[in-house]
């Protein structure tokens, strides 16, 4: 199986690590000086106290990997629509195309069953542009939780964690899917494949939703914010509304919102991707963590006010430094 990681920055890198030291044909896409050193060096993954490398292909140019039989882009939502042409040479009749991204994907609804089957997400995917090049038959939804970053360019330092629960957008257990969670677990990751892999996004997507946006615009790290009764109540409030949202589209949630954000708790003083990007200038994912809950919320008319608030000011604060 030929597989190409689009994306292979501090998860792609992971993942695609692992992949090659079990012998697996994988390729990755990346640029810049990460991509370099990659080129030059081969990708280092340190992990506790050892270190692993390997010498996948590393190129920006995905015309010299032809067709693949599985994609798996590590990409933040933000970038999907820029890659819908570049990823255009790596998709032949059959390739699966693994969304490994935080928040509510593009193919959200397709082969829902719901009042709103294969309906768009404009938020997510502006005028269906990814839905219609690469095609939501091609998806196969991932919800990642390794927690991995750049040390320098070409070095990826494995903090915590190695699921990426795999799940067809119809619950089938098709072989394509348990082809990939297959490899994978030979690689010595986790890869359940869930027959409901939208409730596992959306209790993700609960804590991306609350803390991500709050953190951005309070500047405060997980504990603070759970700490404060305020910015506490706050959480709660986007997360019961997120919660309505999600349960109007048949989602069921295997814990309740205080359980969540007691899991939360134990994390710490950790500051969160959203304020981690604010910080340094990057583009963040308000799209897919907040705005689409939104936008799904006036679709299956449930109210989203304490959501639609913060959304506004976050929204705001990111377009004044340049992140939106």
């Amino acid at each position: 199986m030929r597989i190409c990681i689009y994306g292979a920055g501090a998860v792609g890198g992971y993942l695609g690590v692992q992949l090659a030291l079990a012998g697996v044909d994988v390729s990755l896409i990346a640029r810049g000086s990460h991509l370099s050193a990659m080129q030059q060096n081969g990708v280092k993954l340190l992990i506790g106290d050892e270190e692993r490398v390997a010498y996948p292909r590393c190129t920006f140019d995905p015309t010299e990997l032809g067709v693949q039989d599985v994609v798996i882009v590590c990409l933040k939502a933000p970038a999907w629509p820029k890659i819908v042409d570049s990823i255009q040479p790596l998709l032949g009749a059959d390739t699966a195309v693994v969304t490994a991204v935080n928040g509510i994907p593009w193919w959200y609804f397709y082969q829902l069953d719901s009042p709103w089957r294969d309906h768009q997400l404009q938020s997510v995917d502006p005028g269906g542009l990814i839905w219609q090049k690469i095609g939501p038959e091609r998806a196969i939804g991932c919800v990642v939780y390794p927690a991995t970053e750049i040390v320098v360019p070409g070095v990826i330092k494995h903090i915590s964690g190695n699921r990426f629960s795999l799940g067809e957008p119809s619950g089938e257990r098709t072989e394509r899917v348990k082809a990939v969670s297959h490899i994978m677990g030979q690689a010595g990751l986790k890869a359940p494949v869930r027959n409901h892999i939208r409730n596992d996004i959306w209790v993700k997507l609960w804590g991306n939703l609350s803390f991500n946006p709050v953190s951005a615009l309070t500047g405060a790290t997980l504990d603070v914010i759970i700490e404060n009764p305020n910015t506490h109540a706050l959480i709660r409030a986007m997360m019961l509304e997120g919660r309505a949202v999600g349960e109007e589209l048949g989602v069921r949630f295997g814990l309740d919102v205080d359980q969540r954000i007691a899991g939360a708790a134990k994390v710490g003083a950790h500051k969160t991707s959203m304020l981690q990007d604010l910080e340094r200038g990057r583009v963040i994912e308000i799209d897919a963590l907040v705005t689409a809950v939104q936008e799904i919320g006036r679709l299956v008319n449930v109210a989203t006010p304490t959501i639609d608030t913060v959304l506004a000011l976050i929204q705001q604060r990111a377009r004044l430094v340049g992140c939106y």
